[in-house]
């Protein structure tokens, strides 16, 4: 199996570490591989667009998450590091309103999937960057959403010391009480 995954506390959020292939040439591993992803995870799943974003330290991106056309994704870091967080947004869970955390950059090769129905967010740890996902659905503007990051019902206990620079829809995040929620 060329992947190791690892249940977080929130069991449908997933820890992916590909096999790293490596000698004094460098390294190679596969970022994605659909029938090894199927039989590590249980999950079938199409992916349909792939983003890539780069912050400078201290961005705070998310919490989003799309209402309609909910995207699952698979993340990971490629240069530097980043804490990411999911927080489970479905109303009929256990875990409802419940996040999770793990750090990734481009030294542990992690990876996070975080399933539809589920907000995600990150902020960045290193000096940038450079962040890569996969998404089961593309992206609808008119259907995305905000959650508050520093929403004191969540209580995420993000690893920053000062404040985050945030983008202007992330300023107007809503908290959980008065956020749309999956069913």
């Amino acid at each position: 199996m060329s992947m190791h995954v690892t249940p977080t506390a929130l069991p449908e959020v997933l820890i992916i570490e590909p096999k790293v292939f490596g000698d004094d040439r460098g390294i190679f591993l596969e970022s994605f591989n659909r029938k090894s992803f199927e039989a590590a995870t249980g999950l079938k799943r199409e992916f349909v667009q792939d983003n890539h974003s780069r912050s400078v330290c201290n961005v705070l991106r998310g919490l989003h998450y799309q209402i309609e056309h909910p995207q699952g994704k698979l993340v990971r870091v490629v240069t530097g590091e980043v804490f990411d967080v999911a927080v489970d947004l479905r109303r009929n869970s256990p875990n409802f309103g419940k996040w999770v955390g793990v750090t990734l950059s481009a030294e542990n090769k992690r990876q996070l999937w975080v399933p539809e129905g589920f907000a995600h967010g990150f902020v960045v740890l290193s000096e940038s960057a450079d962040f890569l996902y996969k998404t089961t659905d593309y992206w609808y503007p008119e259907h995305e959403r905000s959650l508050l990051w520093n929403d004191r019902d969540i209580s995420i206990s993000w690893p920053i010391c000062v404040p985050p620079i945030l983008a202007s829809k992330d300023m107007l995040g809503l908290p959980l009480k008065e956020a749309q929620a999956f069913c």
